[in-house]
């Protein structure tokens, strides 16, 4: 069985160790400390360690408190004179004696935090004039507080308020005896009542605006809460008769300050960006700024060695790109990843060769001429001269080899009309080879109704383009391509024996006439 006095013993040991142990840390002894901390927790007793009011700042400070309780609309801003080693406590106790709060009803929060009893006010961040805090008020009913409790509560504050009266009392000497010897203590005179408080007068109304989260009241000017930095309503205005004080105009200088120093610098940038701008566009080619791998080739390519696309921003090595250019069978060189954009001639021509950019425009203008519907190449041999001509002009002048090309012939007829070339051709094409490759050529056309001949002069004459109604360019008669008739008879404009009856009655001249004429 244990014995009593072995608890008593181990009270008293860890006694003498914790204030050995507080001697030491107040030394700065290290190892000393760290064998009294070892040797106290085996005995396994509740401990405390706290840091002596001789520490903190002595000064006394002014707390600015923002009070409030459930039912209220706004909150009161008093102060109190604290010191920054008092505990949450005493700071309870302090507000209870001064205006009657009891500690059990008290929530307190600074600086977003909700405090705890034990914290100092150190802890919080409180320890120059005009730091805040926020005082929030419980009901009774909340805080399950009874009159008994409240009552036991007040007559506990009488008696520490009377001990500790008692306790300042001085003692007074009441003068010599008769023997001569010294006076006797008595006790002192008790002060003199304080004076009546002056009537109540009704304060000044305070401009600001209350915080719809935390419910703290701001100075007017402030943008967002000084407590919980929430948004000022957007509505609040501040008060024109409001005179802001030095703090708060030094905040407002330096916002401002911050304002044009930040638009200062805004515009700095932009100036910057512009200028890199206007320096990348002079540039047919833009350089890739850091190391990269290609996509087509894997190669790992460093800085300045390969080429950004200017319509997607995508990077590839300069050998890999030229090899797209080379091998394209388009007009348009299509990014290598499958977007969307094309190449740029500047940059297809700063990537290939002056042989190979020739080759390439050659390509382009070849491909161009085979997907145009109403291309024509000159006819002259070797001439790499072509033409997209419209459905009225009947004649291409190359401007390379300079010839007169006759489109409705497809053939170079200088000095004879079409018929009479024509009619020539039918002649050499006997004995002349390239006669009679124009004359199979014209043949061809008419058998694949791309070309007819005209019913008065008998040339053969084609439609290039446009609605169903052509004008034969010698004789100048009106042709309907779909019946392949003259529009009007002999007697002119309204004859419609000529063959196309187009409209008479209403009705079109052919299944396939698109009634334009």
């Amino acid at each position: 069985m244990t014995s009593q006095g072995e608890p008593t013993s181990a009270l008293k040991e860890a006694e003498e160790l914790a204030l050995s142990l507080s001697e030491a840390l107040s030394g700065g002894d290290e190892q000393e400390a760290a064998e009294l901390s070892r040797r106290l927790s085996q005995l396994s007793l509740p401990v405390t360690v706290s840091i002596k009011s001789q520490a903190y700042p002595q000064e006394s400070i002014r707390l600015h408190i923002g009070v409030e309780d459930g039912q209220s609309e706004t909150y009161v801003l008093v102060t109190a004179v604290v010191s920054p080693h008092m505990t949450i406590a005493q700071l309870k106790e302090k507000i209870s004696q001064d205006y009657g709060f009891p500690p059990a009803l008290q929530r307190w929060v600074i600086g977003k935090r909700l405090t705890q009893d034990q914290e100092t006010l150190f802890s919080h961040g409180v320890r120059v004039d005009g730091d805040k805090a926020f005082l929030f008020i419980l009901s009774a009913n909340a805080a399950c507080l009874t009159r008994q409790q409240h009552r036991l509560d007040q007559d506990q504050q009488r008696i520490e308020g009377i001990v500790e009266s008692i306790q300042s009392m001085q003692l007074l000497s009441r003068g010599p005896t008769v023997d001569g010897d010294k006076t006797e203590p008595t006790l002192e005179t008790p002060p003199p009542p304080p004076p009546p408080p002056k009537p109540a007068v009704a304060p000044k109304p305070k401009l600001g605006w209350t915080c719809t989260v935390c419910t703290y009241f701001n100075k007017p000017t402030w943008p967002g809460c000084e407590l919980c930095s929430s948004e000022r309503p957007l509505d609040y205005k501040v008060p024109p008769i409001y005179l802001p004080d030095q703090q708060e105009l030094y905040r407002i200088q330096q916002e401002e300050l911050a304002m044009l120093q930040y638009i200062q610098a805004q515009q700095e940038e932009r100036e910057k960006n512009y200028t890199e701008f206007l320096a990348t566009e002079e540039q047919n080619l833009i350089p890739t700024s850091t190391e990269i791998e290609c996509p087509i080739c894997f190669s790992t390519i460093q800085p300045g060695e390969g080429a950004v696309l200017r319509e997607c921003l995508h990077a590839f090595c300069r050998d890999c790109l030229t090899g797209t250019i080379v091998n394209s069978r388009d007009a348009e060189v299509a990014c290598p990843e499958a977007c969307e954009s094309k190449l740029q001639d500047r940059e297809i021509k700063a990537l290939l060769s002056e042989e190979e950019h020739a080759r390439f425009l050659e390509l382009r203008l070849s491909i161009a001429e085979s997907r145009s519907d109403r291309s024509f190449h000159c006819q002259t041999p070797n001439c790499r001269g072509w033409c997209v001509y419209e459905d009225e002009v009947n004649q291409f002048p190359c401007g390379l080899c300079g010839e007169t090309n006759c489109i409705l012939c497809r053939a170079i007829h200088d000095g004879m009309n079409c018929k009479d070339y024509q009619d020539d051709l039918r002649i050499r094409a006997e004995n002349d080879a390239a006669a009679l490759q124009t004359k199979q050529l014209l043949t061809r056309l008419l058998q694949q109704g791309e070309a007819m001949k005209c019913p008065r002069c008998d040339i053969i004459v084609q439609k290039k383009d446009g609605c169903d109604w052509i004008c034969c360019v010698m004789c100048k008669t009106e042709i309907c391509w779909v019946t392949k008739q003259a529009r009007w008879g002999p007697n002119g404009r309204g004859d419609t024996s000529g063959g196309c009856r187009c409209l008479v009655n209403h009705q079109p001249c052919h299944p396939n006439c698109q009634n334009c004429h």
